[in-house]
């Protein structure tokens, strides 16, 4: 127990390196490494969390599942995953991200393998809920690793980056697991993508670690000369904080995280009634195909990278790091994109394609700028804990998105459907318009932990 406990336990700081040629050398270096490991990292953790999805036609083929059972087993992991997203977060805001994320990968490495060697309802169910539990321990130490390596006014364009990890394993699992499943048999799209996350795992161990401090380098802030506007140059945000001080002071009492929460639970509706409703709006009201249809949503899947990559580089470019004014700028845009889907019914298929395309740019732009904006709001000892719990709402959303939005369908039509998605819009542009201009909370002011050197180093390019 002791060793496990000292495995998470977060990296000591070391002696500060002298010779600044040297610091600006290893930081250099290991920002690029810890960068790839992470990005890699976090692909992978979603070979685990999809491959489920695309063995399922050949479980109900081969053991006789139904749809229901199936659909109990989905439903058991985004429970376990929305639940372990803010409890992980409190612990990896203690832990080293190095063995946090690493661990948490092998074992849903593990738990895949032993799903796919499980035939009763009742095993897949337990191995499956442990497989969405350690889900969760993916995104919280990534938003420790981005709030300690890199500063606040280039950190919107490096965070938006590693999100494209999403799409990535989201583009890469399908191709996997279905060639497994259709020419190995469905236990076979569960055992090879377990297998490749416990190496991955192992590979994350070796390629990441803890704070720049435990190399021997300054903070990311000093080193940067970038320090957020409420932060004096000290080390006060290098302390390591317990749980009631991340909770009660820095999470649970801080009103732009309450708002960023919610503001990710109307997002995550729009988002999941896009995602799930809106190929059926279009074979149903508008006559397509199938395949018309699929092709035309997938774009919406497209045009959330590039909004990423947008919104991020844009937030640090002309906001110099606040988040707020591209979230409102990204949630109006969201906005009218739904309205031009919905009020223009007689267009092209091109044209559709494209609103589908506008929507899912401007709503992943907020999506991610949330959590980071919740990193960057609360503390950087807070990182994973805050966005961990803006992401806990964005599950609630994701849940409100399924039946109620299927019922509302139903009984009012694709208008009502519509209208209520419109509204969820609306209600996300009130909720940041109050951030545009929101900082961190203050903090205490502590001494200045100079670095061994009377040169002052510059920042490097990034």
């Amino acid at each position: 127990m002791n060793f496990i406990l000292n495995l998470f336990k977060p990296a000591q700081h070391i002696t500060p390196i002298e010779d600044p040629q040297k610091v600006k050398k290893e930081y250099r270096y290991w920002r690029y490494r810890i960068f790839y490991g992470m990005f890699l990292g976090y692909i992978f953790f979603y070979f685990t969390r999809k491959s489920f999805t695309f063995a399922m036609p050949a479980m109900m083929a081969t053991l006789g599942v139904s749809k229901a059972e199936l659909g109990i087993l989905g439903s058991i992991l985004y429970i376990t995953y929305g639940l372990s997203k803010f409890a992980s977060g409190v612990m990896s805001d203690q832990s080293n991200p190095r063995y946090f994320m690493a661990v948490g990968l092998i074992i849903t490495g593990i738990a895949t393998i032993l799903f796919g060697l499980s035939s009763s309802l009742i095993l897949f169910a337990i191995f499956w809920g442990i497989n969405g539990w350690f889900q969760g321990w993916g995104w919280p130490p990534c938003a420790r690793l981005l709030t300690h390596w890199y500063s606040q006014s280039e950190r919107g364009t490096w965070w938006s980056f590693w999100s494209t990890s999403h799409n990535v394993g989201g583009f890469l699992i399908p191709i996997l697991a279905g060639a497994c499943a259709q020419w190995l048999g469905w236990r076979y799209a569960m055992y090879i993508p377990g297998g490749i996350c416990i190496l991955m795992g192992l590979f994350l161990i070796n390629r990441l670690r803890d704070t720049p401090q435990s190399l021997g380098l300054p903070p990311i802030e000093k080193y940067r000369n970038d320090y957020p506007n409420d932060q004096d140059k000290g080390d006060e945000t290098e302390k390591e904080l317990t749980t009631k001080e991340i909770l009660f002071d820095h999470v649970l009492t801080n009103k732009w995280v309450w708002m960023l929460a919610f503001a990710s639970f109307f997002v995550y509706i729009v988002r999941m009634a896009i995602n799930d409703w809106s190929a059926l709006y279009l074979i149903e009201s508008k006559g397509y195909s199938v395949m018309g249809a699929s092709a035309a949503v997938s774009l919406f899947e497209i045009g959330g990278l590039f909004g990423m990559l947008v919104a991020g580089w844009l937030s640090d470019k002309i906001h110099s790091g606040r988040r707020g004014p591209m979230n409102v700028l990204f949630s109006a845009g969201m906005l009218g994109s739904i309205l031009l889907l919905w009020i223009f019914p007689e267009v092209t298929a091109w044209l559709d394609s494209g609103f589908l395309f506008m929507i899912g740019f401007f709503l992943f732009g907020p999506q991610m700028l949330i959590g980071l904006a919740a990193a960057e709001l609360s503390h950087k000892k807070a990182a994973g804990t805050a966005s961990g719990f803006a992401g806990w709402f964005a599950y609630f959303g994701a849940a409100a998105a399924g039946y109620p939005l299927g019922k509302v369908a139903d009984v009012f039509g694709w208008s009502g459907f519509f209208m209520i998605v419109t509204i969820c819009s609306s209600v996300t542009v009130l909720l940041f318009l109050p951030m545009w201009n929101a900082q961190a909370q203050k903090k205490t002011k502590a001494p200045s932990l100079p670095l061994e050197s009377d040169e002052e180093i510059e920042p490097t390019a990034s």
